[in-house]
């Protein structure tokens, strides 16, 4: 795929994302739901496309620490390292948040779980967007994961704007831990 379609895709996707829209794109696995995870009904349109109840609460997935940083407790604590070195990669982090976040990113709870990504359309979409965004995977609950956009458009008709690109060289989702106790929880 040519540099400018896919530019043309990360700023129509990002358009729809400020326009409180669900999306479609390729993570390190599998094909990714995301919105604006500050938008309640973004993320309310998220839940109803996926079929999945709100109190689970979502990941988010990032271009850089910096775009995450004020809102989790990382920089001077001791998982610092552990989660640094880790990132931009494949492994999501449950981290304690450091001011409050709506329940429906967190599920009501202290932590949020966030994934600083390395696969470069993640990156680029994050960066075009200017901010994190929602990252599930893109099925209806209990559905096997979309892995293109034609499986993406087979699960959801024409609800999600889909951007076609290739998928990291994951076989299964991300791994996510927990900060604190470096626990594996997925």
């Amino acid at each position: 795929m040519s540099e400018s379609l896919l530019q043309q895709q990360l700023v129509k996707a990002s358009s729809l994302l400020n326009q409180g829209e669900v999306i479609a794109y390729p993570t390190e696995a599998v094909y990714g739901l995301g919105c604006d995870p500050f938008n309640q009904q973004a993320v309310e349109k998220l839940f109803h496309v996926k079929q999945r109840p709100m109190e689970k609460g979502v990941i988010l997935v990032a271009a850089s620490v910096e775009q995450i940083q004020d809102w989790i407790e990382l920089i001077g604590t001791e998982w610092e390292k552990n989660v640094l070195d880790s990132w931009p990669g494949p492994i999501t982090w449950v981290l304690p948040i450091k001011k409050p976040m709506p329940d429906w990113i967190t599920g009501g709870r202290d932590t949020v779980a966030i994934r600083v990504s390395d696969h470069p359309v993640v990156q680029q979409l994050c960066l075009v967007f200017g901010g994190p965004i929602v990252s599930t995977s893109a099925n209806v609950t209990t559905h096997p994961p979309a892995k293109s956009c034609d499986e993406v458009r087979t699960e959801f008709e024409d609800k999600v704007y889909c951007i076609c690109a290739e998928l990291g060289g994951l076989d299964k989702p991300t791994q996510i831990r927990d900060a604190k106790t470096g626990r594996v929880l997925r």
